[in-house]
């Protein structure tokens, strides 16, 4: 028997290149009649840029000034993320009815990667194996290399653009 892509997740962290990967994640959609949902990982902040900020801040600031703002930080880059796959998606309606909606996380992006994709049991991650430019990251991208070699599922890894 064939498998089955009818849950596909999606990852972007706002660059270029995931932008082609989501369109390689439409395609696989409409070819296998699945879902598409689109997941931004908020990354954790260097701990000794945390240490930094937080003495500048003064103590127990940077906490609050965290608790008070990531809930609606969260909340916007979702809205932000829906309002340009929605718009991507205009011209190609049936693609439009696959795509569930953007998850925005705070967590270390692999983990938060794998997390998700057992929570919504994802059937396939599709993301872009660079992210940050090809200087910073040898071969495919450190996220999407430690991805490939942790999931139990499916990872499509998109290649750069025009690469």
């Amino acid at each position: 028997m064939l498998p089955s892509y009818k849950t596909i997740l999606v990852t972007t962290d706002l660059s270029p290149n995931a932008e082609h990967a989501f369109k390689h994640a439409v395609m696989l959609a409409l070819q296998s009649k699945g879902n598409i949902h689109l997941l931004h990982v908020v990354p954790e902040v260097d701990a000794s840029f945390r240490s930094y900020v937080s003495a500048v801040m003064g103590q127990g600031q940077l906490e609050k000034f965290e608790k008070d703002h990531e809930v609606e930080a969260r909340e916007e880059i979702k809205n932000e993320l829906d309002h340009l796959a929605k718009t991507e998606l205009t011209t190609i309606p049936e693609a439009l009815d696959r795509f569930v909606g953007t998850i925005v996380i705070h967590d270390d992006p692999v983990t938060g990667i794998l997390k998700t994709a057992d929570a919504i049991q994802a059937d396939a991650i599709v993301m872009a194996t660079h992210g940050k430019g090809a200087l910073e990251y040898t071969f495919l991208g450190s996220v999407t290399e430690k991805v490939l070699r942790k999931s139990k599922r499916p990872v499509l890894a998109i290649p750069l653009a025009g690469v």
